[in-house]
């Protein structure tokens, strides 16, 4: 069963930081493409960040580029998020999801992922 377990959220300030780390089972996190999505409270997912199997290939949401960073570390199994500057609209539940793919182009929409995590909850204090 795949599973990937995000950590990492909690309450910061606004101007404060956080990393969230997800890491995923099995033996193919090399062919996977992965990404981190939001949801607000009566709102539709949306995706954040995002970046390619090779790790060669980022892509930002306009909202927070500038801010956040996302990154992997084959060798763990893992992706982050970091999360500097951050600002009451980055409020939401974080999930992190996966793609079997080996495409460079990074991929934003929620359908085109294959499995998710339980989400970690980030609320940012003005």
């Amino acid at each position: 069963q795949v599973q990937l377990l995000e950590s990492g959220g909690g309450f910061v300030q606004a101007g404060g930081s956080l990393r969230l780390s997800c890491t995923s089972s099995g033996r193919a996190f090399t062919s996977l493409q992965m990404a981190w999505f939001r949801q607000a409270p009566g709102k539709e997912r949306e995706f954040v960040a995002g970046i390619t199997a090779s790790g060669r290939h980022s892509k930002y949401a306009d909202s927070v580029k500038g801010r956040f960073t996302i990154s992997r570390d084959n060798a763990k199994n893992s992706v982050y998020l970091q999360m500097n500057s951050l600002k009451p609209d980055d409020t939401a539940v974080y999930y992190c999801a996966r793609k079997m793919t080996l495409d460079q182009e990074v991929q934003t929409r929620p359908a085109r992922f294959q499995h998710w995590g339980q989400g970690t909850q980030v609320t940012v204090s003005s």
